[in-house]
């Protein structure tokens, strides 16, 4: 099974195209870095392979049919305000449930087990990621999608967080696609990078 990108563009309503007939294939096991100045469209481009935008032009396949977001899906992205991707009414318990997560990954990324009775709104901000990242890497996930996933992070938390990731990505053969700013991350974390220009 494949994540396929086939000539996408995308721009908003009447202004300048933010980007143009966009070919992009993410196999399993494999890790892809997406890099571009800010404007470029990054973020837009992840929400059109997860399904949560549909393309002006083009069209995204995972495993040769259209992607859809009709219940827990096999493409998971990851988006960089933690806060903004959880209902505030839901303990953490029950963003978790629906996502089947292991508890390795929990315990890989540093979950601890009284968080789980909290609101969001009762966590910090590294906390708040590491559920997000472990909701995205629930057991049905084959391609996960890193939208500048630990920028906001320290480092120590950064370094947990993508070994649980990359660890999990190994075990199951997950495809990966990290977009960043930082060069060096990708750089060190990628098999192969495409850039997005302005």
């Amino acid at each position: 099974m494949q994540l396929e990108a086939k000539k996408l563009s995308y721009r908003y309503g009447c202004y300048p195209w933010l980007f143009r007939e966009v070919d992009f294939t993410l196999s399993p096991g494999e890790v892809v870095g997406l890099l571009g100045p800010s404007g470029s469209g990054k973020t837009t481009l992840c929400r059109i392979l997860a399904g949560y935008v549909k393309p002006a032009e083009g069209r995204v396949l995972l495993g040769g049919k259209p992607i859809t977001r009709k219940g827990y899906q096999p493409v998971q992205l990851v988006f960089q305000h933690p806060e903004k991707a959880l209902n505030p009414r839901w303990r953490m318990r029950k963003v978790l449930k629906e996502a089947e997560v292991e508890d390795s990954i929990l315990e890989a990324l540093g979950i601890q087990s009284e968080w789980l009775s909290h609101f969001p709104g009762e966590l910090s901000g590294g906390e708040l990621q590491r559920f997000c990242v472990a909701r995205a890497l629930g057991k049905g996930t084959r391609f996960l999608i890193a939208d500048e996933m630990t920028t906001m992070l320290d480092a120590i938390t950064q370094a947990q967080i993508w070994n649980a990731v990359l660890n999990a990505q190994k075990q199951r053969e997950m495809g990966i696609v990290v977009v960043s700013h930082e060069e060096k991350l990708v750089a060190r974390l990628c098999d192969r990078v495409m850039r997005l220009s302005r």
